[in-house]
């Protein structure tokens, strides 16, 4: 237990360290800006705007809510991981709240504010973990509306915050600024996370392609085909396992092949566009 729990301390500070990268974001670029650029800190930012109350405090209220019925309705599958996370990026933004913009230029606060709060998420994501906010909205939603999937829903909820504060703020351009912003940052979290393109395609060979495929499908809720192959050298049949994923679900998938198989051999390719259940306007974050 202690090993394992040594072993995580890297994982945490990782996950820390992208939640000051994503504060220092919305403190240097958005907040002062109020560029609402979607998600729980956006309407944190509205908040702040009109009652000057603290974005991280107000994300934090909004959040418990979300964990509490998540806990209920989807179980403990959101982890310690994303609590800290939760947790990390609240005090983050409030404790780095003093700081002055680097500037009030909308441009510039769109794109490095889009390029910083990418970076952040794309260091948590790489951790398995989220800052709870509209992952869990959106997860609690399609567990009753499964018409819908995550992705879709993770749109519509962005896109009803941006333009509640457009309209708080009765600058539609705002809403346009704040587009971008997110465009930026999902653009920054598939690169930090595994590359450039969004979805990706990976291939498994291994001997024990049972265990490993079970548990993708169970703990990543990804489908999995089976293919046949056959080892030119050893003469030898062996299956050939091969899944689209979201590039923020490739390092739990690494951990799972790495867990069941050490000696697999995987192979990941970039996926240009992804139509059918559970991709279809899913490239978002």
């Amino acid at each position: 237990m202690r090993k394992k729990l040594l072993r995580e301390i890297p994982s945490y500070l990782f996950i820390f360290l992208g939640c000051l990268i994503m504060a220092l974001g919305m403190n240097l670029f958005l907040v002062p800006n109020r560029i609402a650029a979607g998600g729980l800190s956006g309407i944190g930012i509205v908040v702040y705007t009109l009652f000057n109350f603290p974005v991280g405090m107000t994300v934090l209220i909004l959040n418990i809510p979300l964990f509490l019925i998540s806990w209920k309705v989807l179980g403990t599958s959101f982890g310690v991981k994303t609590l800290f996370a939760t947790l990390c990026f609240s005090f983050a933004v409030d404790g780095t709240a003093f700081l002055e913009a680097l500037t009030y230029d909308m441009f510039l606060a769109t794109l490095f504010g889009g390029v910083f709060v990418g970076a952040g998420l794309g260091l948590i994501f790489r951790q398995e973990a989220t800052t709870g906010g509209t992952d869990l909205a959106a997860a609690i939603i399609h567990k009753f509306v499964p018409s819908f999937s995550v992705g879709q829903l993770l749109l519509a909820i962005d896109a009803v915050v941006v333009l509640m504060a457009a309209a708080v703020f009765k600058q539609y351009e705002i809403a346009l600024y704040a587009s971008v912003s997110i465009f930026i940052t999902a653009r920054v979290i598939d690169f930090v996370v595994v590359g450039i393109n969004y979805t990706k395609a990976a291939y498994i060979i291994s001997h024990r392609s049972e265990k490993i495929s079970g548990r993708v499908l169970k703990e990543l809720n990804r489908g999995v085909t089976e293919l046949k192959g056959r080892g030119m050298y050893t003469g030898m049949d062996r299956p050939v396992l091969m899944c689209v994923l979201r590039s923020r679900d490739i390092p739990h998938m690494k951990k799972i092949v790495q867990e069941e198989d050490p000696e697999a051999f995987i192979f990941i390719s970039d996926v240009r566009e992804v139509l059918g259940e559970g991709f279809s306007y899913e490239q978002k974050r």
